[in-house]
């Protein structure tokens, strides 16, 4: 580990910064993992785009579908390729925090002892699913102060529609005095996360996946992180990388230029979004990527592919985005 248990919120604070993506993992016509084309995404995201860091196999990656070992191998593979970029001259080593996210405790306990021992630098573990009206804030709060007894890695919480329940914001800041809970992934309206960032962000960052209200976050709630999603690698290419710069301007303190640069994305906001069947958000989001020159590949069961229709939709909207590649 690159910290202590006791130093994970200071060193969180300094290196769990920047953009950050969610992984979209390439599937072949069999549903298998096509690993040359996973790392080949990697490099590109880690090298041309120079992400802060990646979120490796959450929901956007389709860990429902996969087995432990193909859990484990999204992870190895992407702690393999954040180390050979090395410092990427000067920019600074890509980080890595991975979805140990589960129904099944033991699982994310195994997962992220493993996330440890292979190198990674942080965990991310979704809120629980529940179930016949538990008490909800207490269980939720057990829940992640043994995660957080148990594991020695830099924690993330994250909360999202799919369990069911939106924690509160002083729930979230109840867990974020737990010693190595380091951020949360916030998956809720505007008005929780400004509460729980007048309440806690003085120790984790506060994220919401939004990429659309990143920058008014940066400069209206001095986020420092966006964890995260898919639009830092489907909105941006080697060429044209206008979140980034957006992202850098604000962090300056020029905001005037950040907005400006923010606007001229819309255009490619709408064509991604317009082009988006109901239900597909993956299979989209591959096809999409497939336009970039990235691999996209097939989606698992018990995900649907896109029609022909839809794909030829995607591709039609995309060539009218404005996107440079």
């Amino acid at each position: 580990m690159k910290y202590k248990k006791s130093e994970a919120k200071e060193y969180a604070r300094d290196h769990l910064t920047g953009v950050w993506a969610a992984n979209l993992t390439p599937f072949d016509d069999q549903g298998r993992l096509d690993e040359a084309a996973y790392r080949d995404n990697l490099r590109h995201w880690i090298r041309d785009l120079q992400l802060g860091g990646l979120f490796i196999a959450g929901k956007q990656a389709e860990f429902f579908s996969m087995s432990m070992g193909d859990r484990k191998k999204l992870m190895e593979i992407a702690v393999d390729e954040a180390r050979l970029a090395g410092n990427r001259g000067g920019v600074g080593q890509c980080g890595i925090i991975t979805s140990c996210s589960d129904t099944q405790l033991d699982t994310v306990l195994e997962l992220a002892q493993h996330s440890q021992d292979i190198g990674a630098d942080y965990i991310i573990v979704h809120s629980p699913v529940l179930h016949f009206g538990a008490d909800t804030d207490e269980t939720i709060f057990e829940y992640y102060r043994y995660l957080s007894e148990q594991v020695n890695l830099g924690m993330a919480m994250w909360n999202h529609p799919d369990c069911g329940y939106t924690m509160t914001p002083e729930l979230c800041n109840r867990i974020a005095d737990l010693p190595s809970v380091v951020a949360i992934k916030y998956s809720s309206d505007r008005a929780h996360y400004i509460r729980l960032t007048e309440l806690a962000g003085h120790k984790i960052h506060v994220s919401n996946p939004s990429e659309e209200e990143w920058l008014d976050n940066i400069i209206e709630l001095n986020w420092k992180l966006y964890l995260c999603s898919t639009p830092p690698f489907l909105l941006q290419t080697k060429k044209d990388q206008r979140m980034n710069e957006y992202t850098r301007l604000a962090f300056a303190g020029d905001h005037a230029a950040a907005r400006k640069v923010r606007d001229s994305l819309e255009p490619v906001r709408k064509a991604f979004k317009d082009s988006k069947p109901k239900g597909k958000p993956q299979a989209h989001a591959k096809v999409w990527q497939e336009q970039l020159g990235q691999h996209g590949g097939k989606v698992r069961r018990p995900l649907l592919q896109l029609t022909e229709a839809e794909h030829a939709q995607v591709v039609s909207a995309f060539a009218q985005s404005g996107l440079q590649c």
